[in-house]
């Protein structure tokens, strides 16, 4: 195959991807999917305003595309979100579907702006101010566009039970600034951005809502990221 018919496929794959995340009931099932969580086809039918019969039919194209994943679990099949990756895409999605900062930051709800996850690391305010505290702490730095921990952030880390050196070695990316949705700047993302939401789970910083992507920040939070990062939330 040519070059140019390895663009002219490349475009083509392009255009597939785009197409199923334009159709409105797949959008609703991905951006359902977006706090990190499995769930069932019958739940995404609900979620989606579709017909068991369609919901499958969508799911089908969504496994196609690999934007979602689907595990088994006994009798039970359950769905999840393909990978960080599509998150980004959707959360940036989200950034352009928005329009004007202010515009978006109006319509989104309060408990979803403050804190929330996209796919597996923090977003909303809470996210945000993470990201840009742990850089003027100089537990970060940025490099052209490439985040890496420094010395001082390691062992900061370390202190939060997180293990650099552990995490370089996973197959994803170590960290990387992700567009926050309703903020319009960058939160955490990567390996290490999933890390402390794992740690702030942990250490019952943040709790998850019943349902959804909200996290609602406990008092005993807003006292250690006080204490830890100078954060005052």
């Amino acid at each position: 195959m040519d070059a140019k018919a390895d663009d002219v496929a490349a475009d083509a794959a392009v255009s597939r991807v785009a197409a199923a995340i334009g159709e409105p009931a797949r959008a609703r099932i991905l951006c359902c999917l977006m706090d990190s969580r499995a769930r069932t086809s019958t739940e995404l039918a609900v979620v989606a305003g579709v017909s068991a019969s369609t919901a499958s039919a969508h799911l089908a194209r969504l496994l196609a595309d690999r934007l979602i994943r689907l595990q088994a679990q006994g009798r039970h099949r359950y769905y999840r979100l393909g990978g960080p990756q599509v998150a980004q895409v959707l959360e940036g999605l989200h950034v352009l579907a928005g329009g004007a900062w202010r515009n978006a930051a109006s319509r989104t709800p309060e408990r979803l702006r403050m804190a929330r996850t996209c796919y597996d690391h923090l977003a909303g305010t809470l996210g945000v101010l993470l990201h840009d505290r742990l850089l003027a702490l100089g537990w970060l730095c940025v490099h052209d566009g490439t985040y890496e921990p420094t010395p001082e952030g390691a062992r900061g880390l370390a202190g939060l039970r997180i293990d650099v050196d552990a995490l370089r070695g996973l197959r994803r990316k170590l960290a990387c600034g992700c567009l926050d949705w309703s903020e319009r700047r960058f939160h955490l993302g990567g390996a290490l951005g999933a890390a402390l939401l794992e740690a702030a789970l942990l250490r019952r910083w943040v709790r998850r809502e019943a349902d959804g992507r909200a996290l609602l920040i406990c008092a005993s939070g807003r006292r250690e990221l006080l204490r830890i990062f100078g954060l005052k939330i």
